[in-house]
């Protein structure tokens, strides 16, 4: 049977994974899981495919709270603005957003790291973000939300179709380049892209969209670097092209809510 073999959460978009036991699952995503994001000086998101060095700050959450850290930098304790605070119109790929401002201590943090004038935002339960529909409605259904993430709430991956790759290439890569949510094993290499809705534990979710990948899989995430072979993607080109692009992985909706714990059984329902 397959199981969840481990469970992932980013809670400052494009920072350093942050590997978890457990999970809840919101409409929105796994709590806490880009619910922060670096925007630069015209207020536009900002990732590692910009920036590749923000793959190299840890964010802890503390409630809603987020503790930074990144080499060569104090700990800096980032508290959730008021409700009543300032917000900005910012956008995630074209997708309007509100979120808040943060102190200006935390932009001050993030501008020295970075080393390009940066604020971070915050997404409270007041910035509501919409998941895109593709133009004939089969992604999404009314209600539906996104926390920063790219496009959906949740991304899976199999540890096989991994495997798979790293079988055609010179160096393996680790699963976290692909930065997933959930982790699967005990299956067959990219069997999730056959899968329509899953169950994990008491949690049902709904594969929607195989995942198109970019430049960010070439980020080195422990170097806050790009990896130069330009790997894997030049592998990934080979043998993962498609009429939407080089795809690797699923993205999900959630269809209700709970907690997921790792080594739960992945039960495929559709």
């Amino acid at each position: 049977m397959s199981v969840l073999a481990s469970i992932h959460i980013y809670p400052l978009k494009s920072c350093a994974p942050l590997a978890l036991d457990a999970a809840q699952v919101q409409t929105r995503g796994l709590e806490r899981d880009r619910r922060w994001m670096v925007v630069d000086a015209e207020d536009r998101f900002v990732t590692g495919r910009q920036v590749p060095r923000l793959t190299l700050i840890r964010a802890l959450p503390d409630n809603d709270a987020l503790r930074l850290s990144a080499p060569d930098m104090p700990d800096l304790h980032v508290a959730p603005p008021p409700a009543e605070g300032a917000r900005i119109a910012s956008a995630v790929w074209g997708a309007p957003v509100r979120p808040l401002l943060a102190a200006d201590a935390a932009h001050a943090w993030i501008s020295t790291f970075l080393g390009v004038p940066s604020r971070l935002v915050y997404m409270d339960d007041a910035c509501v973000r919409p998941v895109k529909a593709k133009y004939d409605g089969k992604y999404g259904i009314d209600g539906d939300e996104v926390s920063f993430a790219d496009a959906f709430p949740l991304l899976l991956i199999s540890q096989a179709s991994l495997d798979g790759l790293n079988a055609r290439l010179k160096a393996p890569v680790p699963m976290l380049r692909f930065r997933p949510n959930l982790v699967i094993a005990n299956t067959a290499a990219h069997a999730e892209d056959g899968w329509k809705r899953i169950r994990v534990g008491e949690v049902e979710f709904d594969l929607v969209k195989t995942c198109v990948r970019c430049v960010f899989t070439t980020v080195d995430f422990e170097r806050g670097a790009f990896d130069l072979s330009g790997e894997p993607l030049r592998t990934l080109i080979q043998y993962r092209r498609s009429a939407d692009g080089v795809t690797f992985g699923q993205n999900l909706i959630p269809r209700s809510a709970g907690t997921i714990r790792v080594g739960e059984p992945v039960e495929v329902i559709l």
